[in-house]
């Protein structure tokens, strides 16, 4: 346990750093397995609804560093793909 106040500080500071980023991936990737489920099952008016809120929260985790860029990118790409292709 650090002993200077600052340190203390950095503490409190990194965990709740560490809660908001843990809240906003677990958001991240529950929102990509609900738009997957729609996919599978071949809802294409969901699956549009649901693919503007998974880029929205894909794009806050990309801001705070949660996920490279490039990967948001990736993610992005692959599921506007899936719900484009769907019949």
């Amino acid at each position: 346990m650090p002993n200077i106040k600052s340190a203390k500080k950095r503490v409190l500071t990194n965990k709740r750093k560490e809660e908001e980023n843990i809240l906003v991936d677990s958001r991240m990737k529950n929102s990509i397995k609900k738009l997957e489920k729609t996919v599978r099952e071949g809802n294409k008016e969901a699956s549009e609804e649901l693919l503007k809120t998974t880029f929205k929260n894909i794009d806050k985790a990309q801001d705070i560093n949660i996920v490279h860029k490039n990967k948001a990118a990736r993610l992005k790409s692959r599921l506007s793909k899936s719900v484009n292709n769907i019949k």
